[in-house]
């Protein structure tokens, strides 16, 4: 079996798209086209988005696909000057095909990553169709342009969360299977996943009914990464990545994963060299702690919620069962294979960004893996995600080479 498997192709579980300028103005009424997200042009030649009475120009390091390292820079980039692959689904096929990606799971941009945008607005019943309308062109059009070869993620109303489970309904039934959620939400103003009042309740149960995944990217708390107020951007960026274990510490210790069982979360763009560690110290804490936590220590304020049984908690079977780590280009967490779980391991290529392995995508993850059994290559290739996402992708195009340099 493991001579027929096609280890030559991978399923990316986190690239971003740039949205195309029409969007939203195809899309609402004539009345409302200058009040839904938009582009326009200054004096100088810059284009950007104006929503809500605010502009938003692209950052350059959300497109740098093309250039050269040198090159890359946060300030403001047109359209005029990016890659098409940002921004137009068959450009992004030819892209695809020449780094080895078989199918992208893309984020969204000018919406930041969990729609925080619309929550944002001043008219949120006008912000929810907005919303509505990026979820149908994810849906219909981006993804439409090739069956098989991009995996729908949708945008919900945090704002509030019935709506929201109506919205998870209303797409997985034209055939989404995850949507886009906050890393962290108090820094959004809106409950946490510890709120007594359940407030993400109906949310969590559409999911685990429909069997939707959680997708959090790292940056959807809309905070920076910061160690200390004058920290080094980069020595903030090096670090960044590793907030992804408060999120997982937190759903794990939630109570989540008992009440909803077929709750699933995917901790995309968090890598996962540090899974082992924190599993291990989960571990650690709940063998020494959790006596005095049951009984209502004073340090604990979500004591006695119920919502986890400490007695039969167990770290490494929950995380197994419901949480899975998606990497970029992560040596530490290949080499942990075992204490991380196999079926829980997933890649990225962050196109169009300025971490991402294009062009050269397919070559970094198999120079990684390819001292593995074949059949576990190909689980971490493709395997792991098709299960997750359950999503079939299109038979890899027989004529495309793939290739390296820009």
């Amino acid at each position: 079996m493991a001579s027929e498997l096609n280890l030559d192709w991978l399923i990316s579980v986190d690239d971003h798209v740039l949205e195309p300028p029409t969007v939203w103005t195809d899309r609402v009424a004539a009345k409302d086209r200058d009040r839904a997200p938009h582009m326009e042009i200054d004096d100088s030649g810059m284009d950007f988005w104006v929503y809500d009475g605010k502009k938003f120009p692209s950052s350059g390091l959300s497109a740098v696909v093309g250039k050269s390292k040198e090159e890359f820079s946060p300030d403001p980039l047109p359209y005029s000057e990016m890659r098409p692959g940002c921004y137009d689904a068959k450009a992004r096929l030819e892209d695809m095909d020449r780094a080895g990606v078989l199918a992208s799971l893309c984020f969204p941009t000018i919406t930041r990553f969990c729609g925080q945008l619309f929550m944002e607005a001043s008219d949120r019943t006008f912000g929810f169709e907005c919303l509505q309308h990026y979820n149908d062109w994810m849906i219909d059009e981006w993804c439409a342009v090739a069956p098989g070869r991009y995996i729908p993620l949708i945008l919900i109303p945090m704002w509030d969360p019935p709506l929201a489970a109506r919205e998870m309904e209303r797409c997985a039934a034209k055939g989404a299977t995850t949507f886009a959620f906050s890393e962290n939400t108090e820094p959004l103003g809106l409950p946490t996943i510890h709120d007594p009042n359940h407030y993400w309740d109906p949310v969590m149960a559409a999911a685990n009914e429909l069997e939707m995944v959680v997708s959090m990217h790292v940056g959807s708390s809309s905070q920076l990464p910061a160690i200390s107020k004058d920290a080094p951007f980069m020595a903030n960026l090096t670090w960044g990545a590793s907030r992804t274990s408060g999120t997982m510490l937190a759903w794990l210790f939630s109570g989540m994963f008992q009440r909803f069982p077929k709750l699933k979360i995917a901790l995309s763009e968090g890598e996962v060299g540090w899974i082992p560690y924190f599993l291990e110290r989960a571990e650690q804490v709940v063998d020494k702690q959790r006596h005095w936590v049951k009984r209502g220590g004073r340090f604990d304020t979500h004591a006695g919620a119920g919502d986890l049984d400490l007695d039969t908690f167990n770290v490494r079977e929950t995380f197994a069962n419901h949480v899975y780590g998606c990497f970029i280009d992560d040596a530490h967490g290949i080499a942990s294979i075992g204490e991380i779980p196999e079926d829980n391991l997933m890649c990225e290529t962050d196109y169009p960004h300025s971490d991402t392995t294009w062009p050269d995508s397919i070559k970094v993850v198999q120079s990684r893996i390819q001292h593995l059994p074949d059949e576990l290559q190909y689980k971490i290739l493709r395997g792991n995600a098709e299960r997750l996402y359950r999503f079939t992708p299109a038979e890899p195009p027989v004529a495309a080479t793939v290739t390296s340099g820009v």
